[in-house]
Protein backbone atom coordinates (compact mmCIF):
# COMPACT_ATOMS: atom_id res chain seq x y z
CA UNK A 1 0.00 0.00 0.00
CA UNK A 2 1.23 3.27 -0.71
CA UNK A 3 2.09 5.32 2.40
CA UNK A 4 0.94 9.01 2.96
CA UNK A 5 4.23 9.79 2.85
CA UNK A 6 5.28 8.87 -0.46
CA UNK A 7 1.94 10.52 -1.98
CA UNK A 8 3.44 13.49 -0.36
CA UNK A 9 6.33 13.43 -2.08
CA UNK A 10 4.79 12.55 -5.33
CA UNK A 11 2.68 15.58 -5.03
CA UNK A 12 5.99 17.47 -3.72
CA UNK A 13 7.72 16.56 -7.09
CA UNK A 14 5.13 16.91 -9.45
CA UNK A 15 4.57 20.35 -8.25
CA UNK A 16 8.67 21.25 -8.35
CA UNK A 17 9.16 20.08 -11.62
CA UNK A 18 5.85 22.07 -13.03
CA UNK A 19 7.27 25.07 -11.72
CA UNK A 20 10.99 23.83 -13.90
CA UNK A 21 9.42 22.83 -16.82
CA UNK A 22 7.40 26.55 -17.10
CA UNK A 23 10.25 28.54 -15.79
CA UNK A 24 12.38 26.60 -18.89
CA UNK A 25 9.63 26.36 -21.54
CA UNK A 26 7.13 28.89 -20.24
CA UNK A 27 9.41 31.91 -18.79
CA UNK A 28 11.35 32.21 -21.48
CA UNK A 29 8.23 33.20 -23.83
CA UNK A 30 8.21 36.25 -21.95
CA UNK A 31 11.34 37.68 -23.26
CA UNK A 32 10.87 36.25 -26.82
CA UNK A 33 8.23 39.02 -27.74
CA UNK A 34 10.97 41.63 -26.76
CA UNK A 35 14.03 39.71 -28.89
CA UNK A 36 11.90 39.00 -31.59
CA UNK A 37 11.22 42.73 -31.83
CA UNK A 38 14.29 44.14 -30.95
CA UNK A 39 16.82 41.48 -32.91
CA UNK A 40 14.19 41.21 -36.08
CA UNK A 41 13.50 38.45 -37.76
CA UNK A 42 16.48 37.44 -38.95
CA UNK A 43 19.16 37.95 -36.30
CA UNK A 44 16.39 36.07 -34.07
CA UNK A 45 16.33 33.34 -36.27
CA UNK A 46 20.24 33.24 -36.33
CA UNK A 47 20.35 32.78 -33.21
CA UNK A 48 17.79 30.25 -32.40
CA UNK A 49 18.90 28.45 -35.13
CA UNK A 50 22.87 28.48 -33.18
CA UNK A 51 20.74 27.04 -30.31
CA UNK A 52 19.26 24.19 -32.68
CA UNK A 53 22.69 23.35 -33.71
CA UNK A 54 23.93 23.31 -30.42
CA UNK A 55 20.70 21.08 -28.86
CA UNK A 56 22.82 18.07 -30.68
CA UNK A 57 25.21 18.04 -28.43
CA UNK A 58 23.41 18.92 -25.30
CA UNK A 59 21.83 15.78 -26.14
CA UNK A 60 24.79 13.55 -26.42
CA UNK A 61 25.79 15.35 -23.57
CA UNK A 62 22.72 13.81 -21.54
CA UNK A 63 23.75 10.40 -22.95
CA UNK A 64 19.62 9.10 -21.52
CA UNK A 65 21.28 9.83 -17.88
CA UNK A 66 17.60 11.84 -17.10
CA UNK A 67 16.18 8.56 -17.60
CA UNK A 68 18.68 5.93 -16.51
CA UNK A 69 20.82 7.49 -13.94
CA UNK A 70 17.33 8.79 -12.32
CA UNK A 71 16.32 5.01 -12.09
CA UNK A 72 19.37 3.93 -10.46
CA UNK A 73 19.69 6.90 -8.07
CA UNK A 74 15.89 5.77 -7.33
CA UNK A 75 16.58 2.10 -6.39
CA UNK A 76 19.92 3.03 -4.61
CA UNK A 77 18.21 5.98 -2.39
CA UNK A 78 18.93 4.83 1.13
CA UNK A 79 22.43 4.12 -0.13
CA UNK A 80 24.75 7.39 -0.05
CA UNK A 81 27.85 5.85 -1.56
CA UNK A 82 26.35 3.97 -4.24
CA UNK A 83 24.90 7.14 -4.94
CA UNK A 84 28.57 8.44 -5.39
CA UNK A 85 29.34 6.58 -7.49
CA UNK A 86 26.59 6.86 -9.99
CA UNK A 87 27.00 10.70 -9.59
CA UNK A 88 30.78 10.56 -10.10
CA UNK A 89 30.33 8.11 -13.26
CA UNK A 90 27.59 9.61 -15.02
CA UNK A 91 30.34 12.85 -14.34
CA UNK A 92 32.98 10.96 -16.01
CA UNK A 93 30.60 10.16 -19.08
CA UNK A 94 29.88 13.88 -19.73
CA UNK A 95 33.40 14.84 -19.57
CA UNK A 96 34.72 12.50 -22.27
CA UNK A 97 31.27 13.37 -24.23
CA UNK A 98 31.65 17.00 -23.71
CA UNK A 99 35.54 16.78 -25.15
CA UNK A 100 34.34 14.75 -28.09
CA UNK A 101 31.29 17.43 -29.13
CA UNK A 102 33.58 20.22 -28.78
CA UNK A 103 36.25 18.72 -31.19
CA UNK A 104 33.35 18.52 -33.47
CA UNK A 105 31.70 21.48 -33.55
CA UNK A 106 35.83 23.02 -33.91
CA UNK A 107 35.78 21.07 -37.29
CA UNK A 108 32.46 22.18 -38.49
CA UNK A 109 33.46 25.80 -37.89
CA UNK A 110 36.55 25.60 -39.60
CA UNK A 111 35.37 23.53 -42.63
CA UNK A 112 31.75 24.89 -42.76
CA UNK A 113 30.61 27.88 -44.65
CA UNK A 114 27.88 29.37 -42.27
CA UNK A 115 29.20 27.89 -38.81
CA UNK A 116 32.84 29.76 -39.93
CA UNK A 117 30.66 32.99 -40.60
CA UNK A 118 29.28 33.24 -37.06
CA UNK A 119 31.57 31.13 -35.35
CA UNK A 120 31.62 33.06 -31.97
CA UNK A 121 27.94 32.69 -31.85
CA UNK A 122 28.31 28.69 -31.96
CA UNK A 123 31.10 28.97 -29.52
CA UNK A 124 29.04 31.07 -26.79
CA UNK A 125 26.50 28.96 -27.47
CA UNK A 126 28.68 25.90 -26.46
CA UNK A 127 28.55 26.59 -22.99
CA UNK A 128 25.27 26.25 -23.16
CA UNK A 129 26.14 22.50 -23.46
CA UNK A 130 28.62 22.56 -20.39
CA UNK A 131 26.33 24.06 -18.15
CA UNK A 132 23.29 21.60 -18.95
CA UNK A 133 25.58 18.36 -18.45
CA UNK A 134 27.02 19.53 -15.34
CA UNK A 135 23.02 20.76 -14.09
CA UNK A 136 22.09 17.21 -12.60
CA UNK A 137 18.39 17.43 -12.97
CA UNK A 138 18.68 13.68 -13.08
CA UNK A 139 19.90 13.16 -9.20
CA UNK A 140 17.49 15.54 -7.45
CA UNK A 141 15.09 13.43 -9.33
CA UNK A 142 16.19 9.80 -8.37
CA UNK A 143 16.47 11.20 -4.96
CA UNK A 144 13.10 12.81 -5.14
CA UNK A 145 14.17 15.67 -4.01
CA UNK A 146 13.23 18.32 -6.59
CA UNK A 147 12.12 21.71 -4.66
CA UNK A 148 15.85 22.31 -4.21
CA UNK A 149 16.49 22.73 -8.04
CA UNK A 150 13.67 24.38 -8.45
CA UNK A 151 14.22 27.00 -6.58
CA UNK A 152 17.59 27.20 -8.20
CA UNK A 153 15.85 27.66 -11.78
CA UNK A 154 13.59 30.29 -10.55
CA UNK A 155 16.41 32.47 -9.12
CA UNK A 156 18.98 31.88 -12.72
CA UNK A 157 15.80 32.14 -14.90
CA UNK A 158 14.95 35.22 -13.34
CA UNK A 159 18.21 36.72 -13.70
CA UNK A 160 19.09 35.93 -17.30
CA UNK A 161 15.56 37.29 -17.81
CA UNK A 162 16.33 40.26 -16.11
CA UNK A 163 19.72 40.79 -18.24
CA UNK A 164 17.91 40.44 -21.72
CA UNK A 165 15.75 42.89 -21.14
CA UNK A 166 19.40 45.37 -19.89
CA UNK A 167 21.88 44.89 -22.49
CA UNK A 168 19.75 43.86 -25.64
CA UNK A 169 18.91 46.70 -27.46
CA UNK A 170 19.44 46.17 -30.91
CA UNK A 171 20.26 43.52 -33.93
CA UNK A 172 23.80 43.88 -33.16
CA UNK A 173 23.30 42.54 -29.63
CA UNK A 174 22.86 39.05 -30.74
CA UNK A 175 25.65 37.80 -29.39
CA UNK A 176 25.00 38.69 -25.95
CA UNK A 177 21.85 36.37 -25.78
CA UNK A 178 23.96 33.30 -26.53
CA UNK A 179 26.21 34.83 -23.14
CA UNK A 180 23.42 35.53 -21.26
CA UNK A 181 21.84 32.48 -21.83
CA UNK A 182 24.98 30.52 -21.70
CA UNK A 183 26.13 31.94 -18.60
CA UNK A 184 22.43 31.09 -16.98
CA UNK A 185 23.07 27.13 -17.65
CA UNK A 186 26.68 27.13 -16.13
CA UNK A 187 25.56 29.42 -12.78
CA UNK A 188 22.38 26.99 -12.50
CA UNK A 189 24.89 23.88 -13.22
CA UNK A 190 27.56 24.77 -10.35
CA UNK A 191 25.12 25.93 -7.91
CA UNK A 192 23.24 22.97 -8.04
CA UNK A 193 26.43 20.32 -7.66
CA UNK A 194 27.23 22.44 -4.45
CA UNK A 195 23.96 22.12 -3.20
CA UNK A 196 23.83 18.04 -3.65
CA UNK A 197 26.99 17.57 -1.82
CA UNK A 198 25.99 20.52 1.47
CA UNK A 199 22.58 19.40 1.68
CA UNK A 200 22.59 16.01 0.33
CA UNK A 201 25.95 14.65 1.27
CA UNK A 202 27.01 14.06 -1.89
CA UNK A 203 30.53 13.09 -2.16
CA UNK A 204 32.85 13.78 -5.37
CA UNK A 205 35.60 12.27 -6.18
CA UNK A 206 37.68 10.99 -9.85
CA UNK A 207 35.51 7.58 -10.59
CA UNK A 208 37.36 4.76 -11.93
CA UNK A 209 37.72 3.88 -15.46
CA UNK A 210 35.62 0.60 -15.00
CA UNK A 211 32.75 2.73 -13.49
CA UNK A 212 32.63 5.03 -15.96
CA UNK A 213 32.88 2.15 -18.74
CA UNK A 214 29.93 0.81 -17.06
CA UNK A 215 27.68 4.02 -16.68
CA UNK A 216 28.23 4.11 -20.41
CA UNK A 217 27.57 1.38 -21.30
CA UNK A 218 24.14 0.97 -18.94
CA UNK A 219 22.85 4.69 -20.90
CA UNK A 220 23.34 3.19 -24.35
CA UNK A 221 20.18 1.99 -24.93
CA UNK A 222 18.51 5.61 -24.03
CA UNK A 223 21.27 7.07 -25.65
CA UNK A 224 20.66 6.02 -28.78
CA UNK A 225 16.68 6.68 -28.04
CA UNK A 226 17.63 10.36 -27.25
CA UNK A 227 19.58 10.64 -30.74
CA UNK A 228 16.54 9.17 -32.33
CA UNK A 229 14.25 11.51 -30.50
CA UNK A 230 16.67 14.73 -31.44
CA UNK A 231 16.37 13.86 -35.43
CA UNK A 232 12.44 14.38 -35.45
CA UNK A 233 12.38 17.09 -32.41
CA UNK A 234 15.51 19.34 -33.86
CA UNK A 235 16.37 19.00 -37.02
CA UNK A 236 13.52 20.46 -38.85
CA UNK A 237 14.65 23.79 -37.64
CA UNK A 238 18.71 22.86 -38.55
CA UNK A 239 17.13 21.95 -41.76
CA UNK A 240 15.77 25.24 -42.38
CA UNK A 241 18.37 26.85 -41.43
CA UNK A 242 20.60 25.39 -44.05
CA UNK A 243 18.23 25.85 -46.90
CA UNK A 244 16.07 28.28 -46.41
CA UNK A 245 16.45 31.98 -45.31
CA UNK A 246 16.84 33.16 -41.30
CA UNK A 247 13.31 34.81 -42.14
CA UNK A 248 11.89 31.68 -42.54
CA UNK A 249 13.44 30.10 -39.72
CA UNK A 250 12.31 32.89 -37.39
CA UNK A 251 8.47 31.94 -38.13
CA UNK A 252 9.30 28.29 -37.43
CA UNK A 253 11.12 28.95 -34.72
CA UNK A 254 8.60 31.24 -33.32
CA UNK A 255 5.66 28.58 -33.63
CA UNK A 256 8.12 26.02 -32.59
CA UNK A 257 9.12 27.85 -28.81
CA UNK A 258 5.05 27.54 -28.43
CA UNK A 259 4.60 24.24 -29.07
CA UNK A 260 7.59 23.17 -26.79
CA UNK A 261 5.69 25.53 -23.90
CA UNK A 262 2.23 23.66 -24.32
CA UNK A 263 4.39 19.85 -25.41
CA UNK A 264 6.48 20.12 -22.15
CA UNK A 265 3.39 20.78 -19.75
CA UNK A 266 3.41 16.87 -19.49
CA UNK A 267 6.30 16.64 -19.05
CA UNK A 268 6.53 17.75 -15.03
CA UNK A 269 3.91 14.84 -14.33
CA UNK A 270 6.05 12.15 -16.80
CA UNK A 271 9.19 12.92 -14.59
CA UNK A 272 7.87 12.99 -10.97
CA UNK A 273 5.56 9.64 -11.44
CA UNK A 274 8.57 7.65 -13.16
CA UNK A 275 10.34 6.71 -9.96
CA UNK A 276 6.99 5.89 -8.15
CA UNK A 277 5.80 3.59 -10.86
CA UNK A 278 9.11 2.18 -11.27
CA UNK A 279 9.17 1.08 -7.67
CA UNK A 280 5.36 0.24 -6.70
CA UNK A 281 4.09 -0.73 -10.16
CA UNK A 282 1.03 1.37 -9.50
CA UNK A 283 -1.02 1.11 -12.18
CA UNK A 284 -4.21 2.26 -10.36
CA UNK A 285 -2.43 5.73 -9.22
CA UNK A 286 -1.13 6.38 -13.22
CA UNK A 287 -4.18 5.89 -14.78
CA UNK A 288 -5.74 8.65 -12.25
CA UNK A 289 -3.54 10.89 -13.40
CA UNK A 290 -3.39 9.93 -17.05
CA UNK A 291 -6.99 10.46 -17.95
CA UNK A 292 -7.15 14.09 -16.27
CA UNK A 293 -3.88 15.25 -18.14
CA UNK A 294 -5.06 14.13 -21.52
CA UNK A 295 -8.34 15.78 -21.15
CA UNK A 296 -6.62 19.09 -20.13
CA UNK A 297 -3.93 18.97 -23.16
CA UNK A 298 -6.95 18.09 -25.34
CA UNK A 299 -8.55 21.56 -24.30
CA UNK A 300 -5.21 23.47 -24.48
CA UNK A 301 -4.59 22.35 -28.11
CA UNK A 302 -7.86 23.72 -28.80
CA UNK A 303 -7.75 27.25 -27.18
CA UNK A 304 -4.64 27.63 -29.03
CA UNK A 305 -5.12 26.24 -32.28
CA UNK A 306 -8.68 28.94 -32.12
CA UNK A 307 -6.62 31.85 -31.30
CA UNK A 308 -3.35 31.17 -33.06
CA UNK A 309 -3.59 34.10 -35.05
CA UNK A 310 -4.03 36.49 -31.66
CA UNK A 311 -1.16 34.78 -29.62
CA UNK A 312 1.15 35.00 -32.12
CA UNK A 313 1.00 38.72 -32.45
CA UNK A 314 0.51 39.15 -28.75
CA UNK A 315 3.96 37.78 -28.49
CA UNK A 316 5.97 38.53 -31.42
CA UNK A 317 3.54 41.37 -33.11
CA UNK A 318 3.08 41.78 -36.64
CA UNK A 319 6.20 40.95 -38.48
CA UNK A 320 6.09 36.95 -37.41
CA UNK A 321 1.89 36.69 -38.09
CA UNK A 322 2.61 34.50 -40.52
CA UNK A 323 3.70 31.93 -38.15
CA UNK A 324 0.63 31.14 -36.85
CA UNK A 325 -0.42 28.71 -39.95
CA UNK A 326 2.57 26.89 -38.36
CA UNK A 327 1.34 27.10 -34.57
CA UNK A 328 -1.82 25.62 -35.77
CA UNK A 329 0.17 22.63 -37.25
CA UNK A 330 1.87 22.18 -33.79
CA UNK A 331 -1.71 22.29 -32.41
CA UNK A 332 -2.43 18.56 -34.38
CA UNK A 333 1.16 17.48 -33.36
CA UNK A 334 1.00 17.66 -29.60
CA UNK A 335 -2.04 15.81 -28.61
CA UNK A 336 -0.22 13.05 -30.81
CA UNK A 337 3.03 13.49 -28.77
CA UNK A 338 0.97 14.14 -25.43
CA UNK A 339 -0.33 10.71 -25.14
CA UNK A 340 2.73 8.94 -26.32
CA UNK A 341 4.99 10.25 -23.92
CA UNK A 342 3.24 9.83 -21.11
CA UNK A 343 2.97 6.20 -22.01
CA UNK A 344 6.51 5.99 -22.54
CA UNK A 345 8.68 5.88 -20.12
CA UNK A 346 5.94 7.04 -16.97
CA UNK A 347 4.34 3.61 -17.91
CA UNK A 348 6.23 1.46 -19.92
CA UNK A 349 9.52 2.55 -18.97
CA UNK A 350 8.87 2.13 -15.05
CA UNK A 351 6.80 -1.48 -16.01
CA UNK A 352 10.20 -2.32 -17.21
CA UNK A 353 9.52 -2.60 -20.52
CA UNK A 354 11.99 0.72 -22.00
CA UNK A 355 12.92 -1.45 -25.08
CA UNK A 356 9.25 -0.89 -26.42
CA UNK A 357 10.21 2.74 -25.65
CA UNK A 358 13.58 3.37 -27.19
CA UNK A 359 13.17 1.10 -30.33
CA UNK A 360 9.91 3.11 -31.06
CA UNK A 361 12.02 6.49 -31.67
CA UNK A 362 14.87 5.25 -34.02
CA UNK A 363 12.13 3.75 -36.34
CA UNK A 364 10.13 6.92 -35.76
CA UNK A 365 13.36 9.14 -36.59
CA UNK A 366 14.20 7.04 -39.36
CA UNK A 367 10.70 7.08 -41.30
CA UNK A 368 11.37 11.10 -40.28
CA UNK A 369 14.49 11.11 -42.12
CA UNK A 370 13.15 9.54 -45.43
CA UNK A 371 10.43 11.80 -45.47
CA UNK A 372 12.73 14.95 -45.63
CA UNK A 373 14.65 13.24 -47.77
CA UNK A 374 11.77 12.87 -50.28
CA UNK A 375 10.26 16.02 -49.60
CA UNK A 376 13.75 17.82 -50.40
CA UNK A 377 13.89 15.53 -53.45
CA UNK A 378 10.74 16.23 -55.18
CA UNK A 379 11.47 20.09 -54.23
CA UNK A 380 8.43 20.43 -51.62
CA UNK A 381 11.02 21.01 -48.50
CA UNK A 382 8.78 24.41 -47.32
CA UNK A 383 8.89 25.60 -43.52
CA UNK A 384 4.82 24.20 -43.70
CA UNK A 385 5.67 20.53 -45.37
CA UNK A 386 8.16 20.64 -42.55
CA UNK A 387 5.50 21.55 -39.82
CA UNK A 388 3.25 18.76 -41.00
CA UNK A 389 5.70 16.27 -41.05
CA UNK A 390 6.05 16.90 -37.19
CA UNK A 391 2.73 14.88 -37.05
CA UNK A 392 4.28 11.99 -38.43
CA UNK A 393 6.61 10.32 -36.14
CA UNK A 394 4.56 11.29 -33.20
CA UNK A 395 1.92 8.81 -34.22
CA UNK A 396 4.31 6.37 -35.05
CA UNK A 397 5.85 6.06 -31.81
CA UNK A 398 2.13 6.00 -29.77
CA UNK A 399 1.02 2.88 -32.44
CA UNK A 400 4.53 1.33 -31.50
CA UNK A 401 3.84 2.11 -27.74
CA UNK A 402 0.37 1.18 -27.67
CA UNK A 403 1.14 -1.96 -29.39
CA UNK A 404 3.32 -2.98 -26.06
CA UNK A 405 0.86 -1.82 -23.93
CA UNK A 406 -1.37 -4.48 -25.46
CA UNK A 407 1.11 -6.88 -25.83
CA UNK A 408 2.22 -7.03 -22.51
CA UNK A 409 -1.74 -6.08 -21.09
CA UNK A 410 -0.51 -3.33 -18.64
CA UNK A 411 -3.72 -1.50 -18.99
CA UNK A 412 -6.13 -4.58 -17.48
CA UNK A 413 -3.72 -5.26 -15.07
CA UNK A 414 -4.08 -3.86 -11.43
CA UNK A 415 -1.88 -3.40 -9.17
CA UNK A 416 -1.11 -0.56 -6.04
CA UNK A 417 -3.88 0.79 -4.15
Amino acid sequence: MKSKSDKRVLIENTISIAITQILTYVMPLISLPYLSRVLGVEKFGLVFWAQACIQYFMLITEYGFNWSASREISIAKNDQNKISEIFNSVMGVKFILICICFIILSILIFFVPKFHKEWILFYLTFFMVIGNAIYPVWYFQGIEHMKYITFLKIVSQSIFLILIFVFIKNPENYLYVALLNSLGFMIAGVISIISAQKRFGLKLYLPTWIAVKKEFKNSFEYFTANIANTIYTNTNSFILGIVASPLLVGYYVAAEKIFWAIHMLTSPIATAIYPQISKSKNIKLYKKIFYPTIFAMFLISVFVYILSKQIILIFYGNEMLEAYKILRIFCITVLFSSISGLIGYPLLGAMGYSKVVNRSLPVAALVHIIMLSTLYFFNILDVLSIAYLTILPYTIMLVIRILGIIKYNLWNEVKGE
